[in-house]
């Protein structure tokens, strides 16, 4: 590993949220449902453990029984700098399908760009870059 990944308990919609970011992101989805887990704290058909490995990394689940589904306050996964201006600008384009802008994707007065987000996982973004030279 090298870095923090996100780790994501949905309310019974894992699987679909993570191909929406493998979509977005690229990258490589592994899948595990509840069966393969010998979890019983959920449907056989549950996902137990994703991951999606690429340029970004996030893992998630479906939250089980007595776990709680992800909740953002107060927070925000930031992609700031993290590819070149295209790319974060069509990321920032396609989270936001379905979901709301809350500061769109702009040019700063100190002459960065960035915006923010809620995907329609209630996911919280902060995407931005800095103008190349």
């Amino acid at each position: 590993m090298s870095g923090l990944t996100p780790y994501l308990l949905f309310p019974g919609n894992a699987a679909e949220a993570m191909r929406f970011y493998q979509s977005v992101f690229g990258g490589e989805l592994r899948l595990f449902d509840y069966a393969q887990f010998d979890r019983h704290d959920g449907p056989s058909d549950a996902i137990a453990h994703a991951m999606l490995e690429g340029v970004v990394d996030l893992s998630g689940a479906d939250a089980g029984i007595d776990a709680d589904a992800v909740q953002m306050g107060g927070m925000f996964f930031s992609l700031l700098g993290t590819a070149d201006a295209s790319t974060l600008t069509g990321w920032f384009a396609d989270l936001s399908v379905g979901g709301r802008v809350i500061d769109p994707l702009q040019r700063r007065p100190w002459g960065d760009w960035n915006g923010t987000l809620v995907d329609r996982y209630g996911i919280r973004w902060l995407i931005g870059y800095q103008p190349e030279s």
